[in-house]
C-alpha cells in the first residue's frame, strides 16, 4: 500500500473533493458528536448532580481529558506497525459506544447532609469504567482517521488544506450538534438522555464508515496482513492487541478514580493520570531522537523537527481553547445570562415522566432538538447521493439532494439555538457553530491566496492562531470585571465574541497542523506522528484544568454564590490566559521563517 494516494479520477470526487473525505467527515462527525455530547455534560454532571466541587470535577475532567488524547500516540503506533487504520477505527468505535452506553447509566443523585456529601458509588465505578472505555476507544479511532484523509490526496495535491478544512468542519458541525442536543437533552430531560444521545451517535458514524469502505481504496487496511496471523503463546497477534487494550481499561479507570478523589496526587496537583503522561512524552521523546538522528535524511529531519514545534503551538493553543469546557462552562453557568435572543426563547413545560411507555417516548420527542433528526439527516443524504453519483456521474441531482439537506440541518439549527432555553452546557455549541460557518471561508481564502502564491506559511497561520487565542479572553475578562462591578450577572453576548475571536485562531491553526502532520513526516511513521499530535493535546487538557483551577469556586452546600468574589477569580485567570496567548503567539511569529524554510518546500 502506497503511503499517499495517486491522484484519484474525476468520478471519484463530490463537490470538489474525493468520497472518501466525506466518508471521513460524517465518521468523525459523530464520533465527535459523542465525544463532545459528553464532554459538554461531564463538569456539570459531576459539579450539579453528583456534588463534586470545582477542583475535584476539573481534576478528573483534566485527566480523562489527557488520557483521551494521549492514548492516541499508542493506538497510531499499532495501526502502523500491525491493524492499519480501519481495524483500528473499527475496534475504537465498538469501544466508544460501549462507553457511552455506560455513562447513561446516571444512578441516584447525590444529597448533602450537614455538610456531609453522600454519592451513589456504584454509579460512579460505572463512569469511571465508561470513562476508561472511551479514552481506549479514542486512542484506537482519533489518530487514524485523521491519517486517512491525508492519504486520499496525491502529495502535490492542491486541495489538501482545504480537504483538511472540509474534514475539520466534520469535527466540529459533530462537536456543534452534540452541545445542542446532548447539552440541551441532559440538563433538560435527564442526563441519561444526553449520556444516551451520544452513544447511539458512536453506533451510527461506525455503520457510515463501514459502508463507505469502498470510497478508502484500501487506504486503511494493514500493510502486512500476515503479520496479524503470527502467534504469540498459542494466540494471533491481532487477538493479544484487542486484549490487552480491554484489559488496559480496567487501570485506566482507576486512574478516574484517583483523579476524582484526589488520591496519590503528588503535592496535592500531579496526578497519576499526569505522570503516565509524563512517561509517554517521556517515551515519545525518546523515540524521537532516535528516529530524527538514525533514520532520516537531514531534509527530512528539518522537516520532522519544525512538524514539532508546529505541535508544540498546538498544544499552547488548546491549553487556551479548553478552558471553554471547564472555566468557561462554570462562568457562564453562575455569571452569565444564556439566551442570545430572549424575546424569541419559547418557554419549555416542565417534564413528567409517567408510567406509560409511548407517551414518554411521545414526550421525548416533543422536547426534543430538532437537530437530532439533522444528525441522521445528513449521512444519509451523503449515502444516497454517493451512490446516485457513482451511477450517474452526470447527474447533478446528487449534489442538489446533497446541499438541499445541508441548509434543512441549519434551519434545524437555527431554530433550536434560538427558540429552545439554552444552558451552560448546550451554549458550548458556539465555539463549533462559528468553525463550522468559518470553515468554507478558510478553505476559500487559502485555496484563493495558493493560486495567487501568496499562502502565508503553516507556521505563520499557527502562530496567528495563538495571537487570536490570547484575545478571545478579553472579552471573558471585561465581563467578569462587569459582573464584579455591577453584581448582576454580565451579557452572553461577551461569550459569543470570545468564541469567534477564539474559533479565528483554531481555523488558523488545527487543519493546518493536522495538514502538516501527513505532510511533513516521514511516511511509515505518520500516524505514530498524528499520536503525537494528540499527546500535545492531551497535556493541553491536563494544563487548562490545573489554570481552571485558580478560579475554582467552592460553596458549601445551602449557601450562596457571592458574585463579586467569584467575578474576580474568573477575571484574574482569563486576564492570565491572554497574556500567555499573546506572549507564545509573539514568539512563534519571530519563529515563522525559521520553520518555513526547514519545512523544505512543503508549504
Amino acid at each position: 500500500m502506497n503511503p499517499t494516494a495517486a491522484a484519484l479520477p474525476a468520478s471519484e470526487d463530490f463537490l470538489g473533493h474525493p468520497k472518501g473525505v466525506y466518508v471521513c467527515f460524517f465518521t468523525e462527525m459523530w464520533e465527535r458528536f459523542s465525544f463532545y455530547g459528553m464532554k459538554a455534560l461531564l463538569l456539570l454532571y459531576l459539579t450539579k448532580y453528583h456534588l463534586f466541587g470545582d477542583k475535584a470535577g476539573l481534576d478528573l475532567l483534566g485527566a480523562y481529558g489527557g488520557l483521551v488524547y494521549c492514548v492516541p500516540v499508542i493506538g497510531g503506533l499499532l495501526a502502523d506497525r500491525w491493524l492499519g487504520m480501519r481495524k483500528a477505527v473499527v475496534f475504537g468505535g465498538v469501544l466508544l459506544v460501549l462507553g457511552h452506553i455506560g455513562m447513561a447509566f446516571e444512578g441516584h443523585a447525590a444529597s448533602s447532609v450537614g455538610g456531609i456529601v453522600s454519592r451513589d458509588e456504584g454509579t460512579l465505578r460505572i463512569t469511571y469504567l465508561s470513562l476508561a472505555l472511551i479514552i481506549v476507544g479514542v486512542g484506537f479511532l482519533k489518530p487514524n482517521i485523521s491519517t486517512i484523509v491525508g492519504k486520499l490526496y496525491a502529495p502535490d495535491d492542491p486541495r489538501r488544506d482545504s480537504g483538511f478544512s472540509l474534514f475539520y468542519a466534520g469535527i466540529n458541525l459533530g462537536a456543534l450538534f452534540a452541545s445542542l442536543v446532548c447539552g440541551y437533552l441532559g440538563e433538560t430531560l435527564g442526563w441519561k438522555y444526553g449520556f444516551g444521545a451520544a452513544g447511539i451517535g458512536m453506533l451510527l458514524g461506525l455503520g457510515l464508515f463501514l459502508w463507505g469502505q469502498k470510497y478508502l481504496h484500501g487506504h486503511a487496511d494493514p500493510h502486512a496482513p500476515e503479520t496479524l496471523r503470527q502467534r504469540f503463546w498459542g494466540v494471533p497477534r491481532e487477538g493479544l492487541i484487542y486484549a490487552a487494550s480491554i484489559a488496559a481499561v480496567v487501570p485506566l479507570a482507576w486512574l478516574m478514580w484517583a483523579a476524582a478523589n484526589g488520591s496519590f496526587a503528588l503535592a496535592g496537583e500531579v496526578s497519576l493520570a499526569l505522570l503516565l503522561m509524563l512517561v509517554v512524552l517521556a517515551c515519545v521523546l525518546v523515540w524521537f531522537g532516535f528516529f530524527i538522528t538514525r533514520q532520516c535524511t537531514p531534509v527530512q529531519r528539518q522537516q520532522m523537527l519544525a512538524l514539532m514545534a508546529l505541535i508544540f503551538m498546538a498544544l499552547i493553543f488548546f491549553t487556551l481553547y479548553e478552558q471553554t469546557y471547564g472555566s468557561w462552562v462554570t462562568f457562564t453557568d453562575r455569571l452569565l445570562t444564556k439566551d442570545i435572543f430572549p424575546s424569541l426563547v419559547r418557554a419549555q413545560e416542565p417534564v413528567s415522566w409517567g408510567a406509560g411507555l409511548m407517551a414518554n417516548v411521545a414526550q421525548f420527542f416533543a422536547h426534543a432538538p430538532w437537530s437530532m433528526y439533522s444528525l441522521v439527516l445528513a449521512p444519509v443524504s451523503f449515502v444516497v447521493a454517493a451512490e446516485l453519483s457513482d451511477r450517474y456521474p452526470q447527474s447533478r441531482l446528487p449534489k442538489f439532494l446533497f446541499v438541499a439537506v445541508v441548509a434543512i440541518m441549519l434551519l434545524f439549527m437555527v431554530r433550536d439555538s434560538v427558540i429552545l432555553p439554552q444552558t451552560a452546557g448546550s451554549l458550548t455549541y458556539l465555539g463549533a457553530l462559528f468553525l463550522v460557518l468559518l470553515a468554507p471561508v478558510f478553505a476559500v481564502l487559502w485555496a484563493a491566496l495558493g493560486r495567487r502564491g501568496r499562502d502565508p506559511s503553516k507556521p505563520f497561520k499557527s502562530a496567528l492562531g495563538l495571537v487570536l487565542a490570547g484575545v478571545a479572553f478579553v472579552p471573558m475578562a471585561l465581563a467578569a470585571q462587569q459582573v464584579g462591578a455591577s453584581g448582576q450577572m454580565a451579557s452572553v453576548w461577551w461569550l459569543v465574541l470570545a468564541y469567534l475571536i477564539l474559533e479565528m485562531g483554531e481555523m488558523c491553526l488545527s487543519p493546518v497542523g493536522l495538514s502538516a502532520v501527513t505532510q511533513l513526516s516521514v511516511p511509515r511513521v505518520v500516524s505514530m506522528m498524528m499520536g503525537t499530535w494528540f499527546l500535545a493535546t492531551a497535556f493541553s487538557e491536563t494544563l487548562a484544568a490545573l489554570f481552571g483551577k485558580l478560579a475554582a469556586i467552592e460553596v458549601p452546600h445551602g449557601e450562596t454564590l457571592v458574585l463579586a468574589d467569584a467575578a474576580g477569580k474568573y477575571a484574574d485567570l482569563f486576564w492570565l490566559m491572554m497574556f500567555l496567548g499573546l506572549g507564545c503567539g509573539v514568539l512563534a511569529l519571530l519563529a515563522a521563517p525559521l520553520l518555513k524554510r526547514m519545512m523544505h518546500g512543503a508549504h
